[in-house]
């Protein structure tokens, strides 16, 4: 999807999966180590995570951000919200109130 998007000119970096204590994926079962290994090399200015928008999404992106905070590279996420032809009638109420969160002058 970044791909076809053409949208980001970075290196990618796989996890394999994402955390998740249900399924008993812990960090030591995804590439987390080789992530702040490479992050931490003075040329890299920044992390994107794209992650799905879900609970173990979530729960990888703060630990990831905690892991990458100690090497000082900017960690950022891809916005949520209202997607492109979007009807709000048929949103739910989490992505509503995500757009209102990640809003921004017009």
């Amino acid at each position: 999807a970044m791909e076809r998007a053409g949208a980001f000119r970075g290196r990618y970096h796989v996890l394999g999966g994402l955390l998740s204590a249900l399924d008993g994926v812990g960090p030591e079962a995804l590439r987390i180590g080789p992530l702040v290994a490479r992050a931490s090399d003075p040329a890299v200015r920044e992390v994107v995570l794209a992650l799905p928008a879900t609970v173990d999404g979530q729960t990888t992106a703060h630990y990831l951000a905690d892991a990458l905070g100690r090497s000082g590279v900017s960690v950022t996420m891809l916005a949520r919200g209202v997607p492109v032809g979007g009807e709000l009638d048929w949103l739910d109420d989490g992505t509503i109130a995500q757009a209102m969160r990640a809003r921004r002058p017009a």
